[in-house]
């Protein structure tokens, strides 16, 4: 049996975001793919910069993808209102695509601010900057518990670590309130 790689789905809905002039950014397992380990991912994760006038163009794009792919329009519309998620699944491979729109914060505004374009099987596609998904899995985790939110940051903090702002990534841990988690991992980081 072929595996799936969510990549080559990744770089398509990239290309429409692109095209319907929609900013993004990759988060997620994906994102953990490129700042830390490799590790499975059954779903892309997208943070979308989403108008009302663009969810037509959007559904219908998707909807090109394949014959079985599925998206919802009211779906589409309440996550704008309501700044929440809506999700696409390709009928091709059955891979998720969670679209999540832009929060409003001053740190939404950080997570497009600070986008690092990385070039995937020849394309360029924008994945929210190691820091920025540290912050984010660290809030994650706040809200459920899972480890591995955890797990994701300390592979963040393993091979990406040297690279890494440590002065932004303490500023807004303190801003998001999430120090005390941050400062255990870092303190724990092998070297």
């Amino acid at each position: 049996m072929e595996q799936i790689d969510p990549r080559h789905l990744l770089i398509k809905v990239a290309k429409i975001l692109e095209r319907l002039k929609i900013p993004y950014v990759i988060t997620g397992g994906m994102a953990v793919l490129i700042w830390g380990r490799p590790r499975f991912t059954a779903d892309i994760d997208i943070v979308v910069e989403m108008q009302a006038e663009k969810i037509d163009g959007l559904g219908k794009a998707l909807i090109e993808l394949g014959k079985a792919g599925y998206v919802d329009k009211e779906a589409m519309e309440q996550a704008l209102e309501h700044r929440g998620e809506f999700n696409f699944i390709d009928g091709e491979t059955g891979v998720k695509v969670d679209f999540w729109i832009k929060k409003g914060t001053k740190f939404g505004l950080q997570e497009f601010k600070k986008k690092k374009a990385k070039i995937i099987k020849g394309q360029r596609v924008y994945f929210i900057s190691p820091e920025n998904l540290i912050l984010s899995k660290l809030e994650w985790y706040q809200k459920s518990q899972s480890t591995r939110h955890l797990e994701d940051i300390a592979s963040i903090l393993k091979i990406s670590g040297a690279k890494l702002d440590t002065r932004y990534l303490k500023q807004w841990a303190k801003k998001l309130k999430v120090s005390d988690v941050l400062s255990k991992l870092i303190s724990n980081r092998p070297e």
